[in-house]
């Protein structure tokens, strides 16, 4: 075949593989229209990046808020064993978090206390570039994503990713997830088989994001303890509520020596 005739058949299947993904869906995956901040001219200048006080997350309350809406918004099995548990949204010890930051003397009660820790969506993931299916991309937006359909479970992006973010299905997880007296699923996100990986997508499948925040940033606002705990916006866009945090506050974010350039950033 010549080289003509395969790139013209490779746009028709293109083409084709856009009309039956319709509309809706080709917009949520793009990530191009801009919201919580800036308007449609800037539309194509967009980073979404989360601001975590740890602070306010310190609460266990607030903690346990965030976990249980993102596992009840993805259909997360409940798997207690913490080798083949699935988390997109968790806690760490601070020194665990941020090894960099640990020098040993801080106080205890800052050295030990719970961070809430996600996938960092990084600027330059390492997940990404060693994925033989491109089953993990980065979209334009700065959104890190999973297509747990192209998986072939080898988990190179896990041994890949520094932060620990991603989870492997060791076992079919559907017989885990918690269903209502009538048998049904918590929410309508798609569930997973065995042997795919699976990780935080900022709630992704939520696009345009001025409709709707990631879940675990709604639970928290609802409490009055998790006011701000959890900020969600564009970085692009100087003002957005999450620019003006970096610009304002004193923030870490998870070894940035590694060069990954993570966009969850923690308030001190």
């Amino acid at each position: 075949m010549n080289e003509d005739r395969r790139d013209f058949l490779k746009n028709v299947g293109r083409a084709a593989l856009g009309l039956s993904l319709g509309a809706p869906l080709l917009s949520a995956c793009s990530g191009r229209r801009e919201s919580l901040g800036g308007g449609d001219k800037d539309a194509a200048a967009v980073q979404w990046a989360m601001a975590v006080d740890i602070k306010k997350c310190r609460s266990q309350e607030v903690q346990q808020a965030c976990i249980k809406a993102c596992r009840a918004a993805h259909n997360l099995p409940d798997i207690h064993d913490p080798a083949r548990e699935v988390k997109w949204i968790w806690t760490e010890p601070f020194h665990r978090a941020f090894p960099d930051e640990d020098h040993g003397h801080e106080a205890p009660a800052i050295r030990d206390q719970s961070v809430l820790v996600m996938c960092n969506h990084c600027t330059s993931p390492a997940c990404t570039k060693v994925c033989p299916t491109r089953a993990t991309w980065r979209r334009d937006d700065g959104i890190v994503m999973m297509d747990m359909h192209r998986c072939i479970g080898c988990r190179y992006c896990m041994a890949a990713c520094p932060f620990g973010a991603r989870s492997f299905n060791w076992e079919d997880p559907r017989p885990f997830i918690p269903t209502d007296a009538a048998g049904n699923l918590p929410s309508d996100y798609p569930t997973r088989t065995k042997g795919v990986v699976e990780k935080c997508d900022f709630c992704a499948e939520r696009f345009p994001f001025d409709k709707q925040l990631p879940a675990c940033v709604e639970a928290a606002q609802k409490l009055s303890a998790g006011q701000d705990a959890l900020t969600f916006g564009n970085l692009a866009d100087p003002r957005s509520r999450v620019s003006q945090i970096l610009a304002s506050q004193q923030t870490i974010c998870r070894r940035p020596n590694l060069g990954t350039g993570p966009n969850v950033y923690y308030i001190l």
